[in-house]
């Protein structure tokens, strides 16, 4: 089924079906790129908490899933989970296998994001801050 994407004030209809986006927002740091999104054809859906994201991906699988990376310094993390992330890239493998998984990551946490690496796919991981462009390849 063909889509619209609005540029401006223009409607262009192009063929296939629309990517969709989710994007786990914890912390301000997120970056907000919905209008860049929405220009290359991407609907995004934004979850402030996990456990509402894990409950849509139980009715929709989404091409992408943008998430920060928070690492569990001391707390419960250390034990079974290493991140923030875990049990939500766990309902991933779960529901929506093929989602391509974006992660950003504050300079300080970059040390600890290669374990997350090892145990799940990811597609990119891009530190903070991170530029329009490095977004924009990352979704092509």
């Amino acid at each position: 089924m063909p889509y619209h994407a609005i540029i401006g004030s223009d409607v262009i209809i192009t063929g296939g079906s629309m990517k969709t986006l989710f994007s786990l927002v914890e912390s301000p740091f997120h970056p907000n790129f919905s209008g860049l999104y929405q220009q290359l054809g991407i609907q995004e859906e934004r979850f402030s908490a996990a456990r509402k994201l894990h409950k849509a991906l139980q009715k929709q699988q989404p091409d992408f899933l943008a998430g920060e990376f928070i690492y569990g310094y001391g707390n419960n993390y250390a034990g079974a989970n290493l991140c923030n992330l875990d049990v939500t890239l766990h309902a991933l493998q779960r529901f929506a296998p093929d989602t391509k998984v974006i992660v950003f990551v504050h300079p300080d946490e970059a040390p600890y994001v290669g374990k997350l690496v090892e145990l799940f796919p990811i597609h990119a991981v891009l530190q903070y801050p991170v530029a329009e462009q490095a977004i924009r390849e990352v979704l092509s």
